[in-house]
């Protein structure tokens, strides 16, 4: 495993799902949403992730900062010019799969995702269906060219699941690409103690994600490859990218990235800690915009040089195999 920190035809619908190309036409009851101290978030009480115009602004930052760590590259994987059928796991506001749409216009994309915060104006080869891409999936078997997996951290309940179906509807030769945050922020300057709000915030954070049966601890616990392997792809890549989270950085590129990232983290720091924090480990809302505001001042803080780890995983689903009769 490398680490490094430098630059780097009909498709059937998920059951009981809403599927649109313009999520105009969503139905009421999809977009009942609870509020929280003036977040809002999907009526699935499961997801603690906030669905409003704050968040889905730092989703955007998030996608910015990894298309220019890869080079504008939107997958690692090599699936070749001309894709037919992708799936965006968990798409958020469809960023990712708006691009990869314009970029391979031979593909047709689907993006799925809890909540119908995707734009109305799309190109004419998405889709987005809104669905708990939890569930058993209705799309035909050994279908999709590939299958893309982005920053499902404390998202997913039953990883063994996911990538058993990610596998069981990739077609022979098509890919699974996964990309995970391991949100333990580090520092490359200093010893971090337990008492650090580094610390701290990974074990309060990790407390609260296990306790709603949806670890962040995936990554390291579980292994992405392993996970992949498992369900039956080849692994052909593995990698972990170290990611600085500010511009402290001397090399002009990696500055501008890591600035990317704070405002990804300076937005969503918010939205990660308030529902887990206060609702999942019963914090008052005062103790966690305090403990929210410690991190926000940290990460800001050059002398720390914080950064964390980004794990890349992509393999291929092997090419069915040929049955020789009997004689």
């Amino acid at each position: 495993m490398a680490l490094s920190f430098e630059r780097a035809d009909n498709i059937d619908a998920f059951g009981a799902s809403v599927s649109t190309s313009s999520t105009a036409s969503l139905t009421d009851s999809v977009r009942e949403y609870r509020l929280l101290h003036g977040r809002t978030y999907s009526q699935k009480t499961e997801y603690w992730a906030p669905n409003d115009n704050k968040q889905t602004e730092a989703l955007d930052f998030n996608h910015f900062w990894q298309l220019d760590y890869f080079g504008g590259r939107l997958t690692m994987a090599p699936i070749g010019d001309s894709p037919h059928h992708v799936l965006d796991v968990g798409t958020g506001t469809g960023i990712w799969a708006i691009d990869f749409a314009d970029t391979y216009p031979s593909a047709e994309v689907i993006g799925v995702d809890i909540s119908p915060i995707q734009p109305s104006w799309i190109p004419p080869n998405v889709k987005f269906q809104i669905d708990d891409f939890e569930l058993d999936w209705t799309f035909r078997e050994n279908f999709f060219d590939f299958v893309h997996i982005r920053n499902l951290e404390a998202a997913v309940a039953d990883w063994p699941k996911l990538y058993s179906q990610a596998f069981t509807h990739t077609k022979p030769g098509g890919y699974i690409e996964v990309k995970q945050i391991d949100i333990k922020t580090r520092s490359q300057t200093i010893e971090l103690t337990d008492d650090h709000i580094f610390s701290r915030w990974y074990k309060n954070i990790s407390e609260a994600t296990e306790k709603i049966g949806k670890s962040v601890k995936n990554v390291d616990d579980h292994g992405l490859a392993k996970g992949v392997k498992d369900a039956g792809f080849v692994v052909e890549e593995e990698k972990v990218y170290r990611i600085p989270i500010g511009g402290w950085s001397k090399d002009a590129t990696l500055k501008e990235l890591g600035a990317l990232n704070l405002e990804f983290n300076d937005q969503s720091l918010e939205g990660f800690g308030l529902y887990l924090l206060k609702e999942v480990l019963g914090w008052e809302y005062v103790e966690v915009m305090v403990f929210v505001s410690e991190m926000r001042q940290a990460l800001r803080d050059p002398k720390n040089q914080a950064y964390y780890n980004l794990h890349l995983v992509y393999g291929r689903k092997p090419e069915e195999t040929q049955v020789t009769p009997a004689a």
